[in-house]
């Protein structure tokens, strides 16, 4: 995610948001009133954008996305542990507060790094064990279970399960493709 969200800096140019006297924020890019919810989802989805008071024009980035952080904790989210936000507002005025941001910038970096090494070798892991191939045992089982029913069952109801198993066959054969 650190890796996208750098090269999301480098291709684009961030979204520009103005926040105005009443609180609400203005996507300068869609022109659109956005949510605090709307600008987390551009941080998930590594879309970069700053912020700006729309009378003053500081630049209050920073605010905002406490501001989400905020509204996340308070949803139950609780991502930060309280032993680490008592442990981070002690940092402030201490002589190390210049140190820490980029040593947790960079240890943010490495963990999702790691996580991001770690679900390719998950996918890498699994992929001999594809669910293409489980999908595909397994409507061969169904066939076979059906054939035992055969004389109790229609023709058009074997013909539509034989249909089913074709369509699901090109799916997993598309799937595959894209893969």
């Amino acid at each position: 995610m650190a890796d996208q969200t750098a090269e999301s800096k480098s291709a684009t140019p961030p979204v520009v948001v103005k926040k105005y006297a009443n609180r609400r924020l203005y996507n300068t890019e869609s022109s659109s009133y956005v949510t605090l919810e709307d600008l987390a989802q551009m941080v998930r989805q590594g879309r970069d954008f700053v912020v700006y008071d729309a009378k003053s024009g500081e630049d209050i980035t920073r605010g905002v996305l406490t501001q989400i952080i905020v509204e996340e904790e308070a949803k139950g989210s609780h991502l930060l542990p309280e032993s680490f936000l008592r442990q981070l507002i002690g940092f402030y005025g201490d002589s190390l507060q210049g140190v820490l941001p980029r040593y947790l910038e960079m240890t943010m970096q490495g963990f999702a790094r790691q996580q991001e090494e770690l679900r390719r070798g998950l996918e890498q892991a699994f992929k001999p064990f594809g669910l293409e191939e489980m999908s595909q045992r397994n409507m061969a089982m169904m066939e076979r279970a059906m054939s035992l029913f055969t004389p109790f069952a229609g023709r058009s109801e074997l013909e539509a399960l034989k249909a089913e198993n074709a369509r699901l066959k090109a799916e997993v054969e598309a799937l595959k493709a894209k893969g």
